[in-house]
């Protein structure tokens, strides 16, 4: 009833609303324009749904193309296979055999000889025999006393592997025998004088050695030798020296500490002019931390060589500070590289290691460490090709008390021993600076031919002796290796050594005046073939100073002339 009710009163309101609205008198009729930019839309454009006609009196016509296929049926006989995977044919690798042997003989009584035999002990340790000999019976030209000489060593070594590290054991012996031979050329002895010289003089040494290295570890490598050295006339020398490495990554920087140890000591029974007996005791330990820096093509190792040496007979010491510094900067890739250093160290000689570089040195030395104050050298190495590779470096040292080799003058008539009639060395001292070039050119033209070739300069400079007695003015060499074929194979190796300068005093008052000696340059040329039979057996030939040059390598020592020895390798497993 309420919704009647209020439907009616609603028709009723808006019935008198009406009429009041069509009572009203107008009051006339106006225009009201608006005006506003016009803001364009996507929806007020409007698409021309008409082509316009072309009107162009030279456009071509083009006609139309028919197309059709002539098919005509062909009989083929193909019948698809399944197709079979390629093989590889496979090349036997060749046997590596674990012993072999070789012996050779040649004129002047000359024998090479040597055996070495590798001995599986399991799959992670070996057992090793190396046996070397070389030896001569002489026979030189115009010498006058005994010149055969022997050169054999035996080496044992056990070594063993695993995951975590590699270890060798070592012991051996050394036994060389030579003589005294060199007589000056003015030689005033008579047959019978001549025939009471005995100049044979032995070399004993044995060793014991070991090394270990850690592949994962921050201590890398250590090594350390013991060596004894004795000869014919109560001379001993007991020489013990180890290093080690050790090697740890900080902030992705690798940083190196070497450190290392040399002993040497040793006695002379007398003195060159008197009975009194030379002992000597020498000790340089030296620590060495680097810094490497790599970045991209520069490689820089900054280091510094801390030593301190102890003169134990002489109741000295001193400490020593080195630079140990290199780098290296690639500029073209593997094609130049530029290469810089400054380095030092506290040398220790010894006794041994001069009879190795002279084996005619007098059992009278004066032994005492080098002093390399520095040695900087700039150079650069790389490749023309990848057949040829070059190495180009200067250099300039400076060396306090560096050894060198000087003809002992004749005291033959002070003393009864047979090194003292002019025909052997001792070792002086002196401060001597070293300026050389130094020039190297490899060149690999296939897989079997190959060439190297290298040379250096130096020029001397020393402080109180007037000569760098017995250094070269130049040094360079020429090593080929040629496979002919799988049977043949050759090779040849040139050696050319410059002047040196050596000093002789005839009597050893001592108002004699010394007489320098100019040592002619010489050129040694040295060739082998050889023929393969099989994987065993294979027989070679070689050739020694092919050129015949009877020059002195050490003053009045001839060396012997053209020398052939033939000679057979045996390959084999027990």
């Amino acid at each position: 009833m309420r919704f009647k009710a209020i439907k009616k009163s609603l028709i009723f309101s808006l019935f008198i609303f009406s009429g009041v609205l069509y009572a009203q008198d107008p009051l006339g009729s106006e225009t009201v324009t608006v005006i506003k930019p016009y803001t364009p839309s996507v929806r007020d454009a409007n698409k021309i749904k008409e082509v316009p006609s072309e009107n162009d009196s030279v456009m071509l016509q083009k006609k139309p193309v028919k197309y059709s296929i002539f098919s005509v049926p062909v009989a083929s006989t193909f019948t698809p296979t399944k197709g079979n995977a390629t093989t590889v044919e496979r090349v036997r690798p060749p046997k590596v055999y674990n012993n072999y042997a070789t012996l050779g003989f040649g004129n002047y009584s000359n024998v090479l000889a040597e055996f070495y035999s590798n001995i599986e002990i399991d799959r992670s340790s070996n057992f090793g025999v190396y046996l070397n000999h070389n030896s001569s019976q002489g026979g030189i030209d115009g010498v006058k006393l005994d010149d055969k000489f022997y050169d054999t060593e035996l080496n044992l070594n056990y070594t063993t592997r695993n995951r975590d590290l590699s270890w060798i054991a070592e012991v051996g012996g050394e036994h060389q025998l030579f003589n005294w031979y060199g007589l000056p050329e003015e030689n005033r002895f008579t047959d019978l004088e001549l025939s009471r010289i005995d100049p044979q003089q032995n070399y004993f040494s044995v060793y014991v050695g070991s090394e270990i290295e850690l592949y994962d570890s921050f201590f890398d490598n250590a090594k350390a030798k013991f060596r004894h050295s004795g000869d014919s006339y109560s001379s001993s020398e007991n020489h013990f020296n180890a290093e080690s490495l050790i090697e740890l990554d900080i902030a992705d920087e690798l940083i190196s500490t070497t450190i290392k140890a040399d002993i040497v000591n040793g006695s002379f029974d007398k003195a060159y002019l008197s009975n009194m007996g030379y002992d000597y005791t020498f000790m340089n330990f030296s620590i060495t931390p680097s810094l490497l820096i790599l970045r991209d093509d520069l490689s820089v190792n900054l280091g510094v060589n801390f030593t301190y040496g102890l003169d134990v007979e002489g109741d000295d010491n001193s400490f020593y500070i080195y630079p140990a510094v290199t780098a290296s900067y690639s500029l073209f890739g593997d094609y130049f590289t530029a290469y810089a250093g400054l380095e030092g160290s506290l040398q220790q000689n010894s006794y041994y290691s001069f009879y190795q570089q002279n084996p005619y040195v007098s059992p009278t030395l004066m032994i005492t460490p080098t002093d390399n104050e520095y040695e900087g050298y700039l150079g650069a190495k790389g490749k023309l090709s990848n057949a040829v590779s070059y190495n180009f470096r200067g250099k300039y040292a400076s060396q306090f008390n560096r050894a060198l080799f000087h003809k002992n003058y004749d005291a033959s008539t002070l003393e009864d021993e047979p090194y003292t009639f002019g025909n052997s060395f001792e070792v002086v001292y002196d401060d001597l600076k070293t300026l050389s070039f130094f020039a190297e050119l490899n060149i690999d033209v296939n897989r079997n031919f190959r060439l190297g070739i290298n040379g250096e300069v130096f020029s001397y400079n020393t402080d109180v002796e007037q000569e760098a007695w017995n250094l070269p003015t130049a040094k360079a060499s020429l090593n080929a290796d040629y496979q002919i074929n799988e049977k043949w194979y050759t090779g040849a190796n040139l050696f050319y050594v410059g002047e040196r300068k050596d000093e002789y005093r005839a009597v050893s008052l001592s108002d004699a005046q010394p007489e320098i000696i100019t040592l002619d340059s010489y050129l040694d040329a040295n060739a082998h073939v050889g023929y393969r039979f099989n994987n065993q057996l294979s027989a070679f030939v070689k050739g020694s100073n092919l050129f015949s040059n009877n020059y002195q390598k050490w003053t009045d020592f001839d060396v012997q002339g053209i020398q052939f020895l033939a000679g057979a390798t045996y390959k084999f497993d027990f």
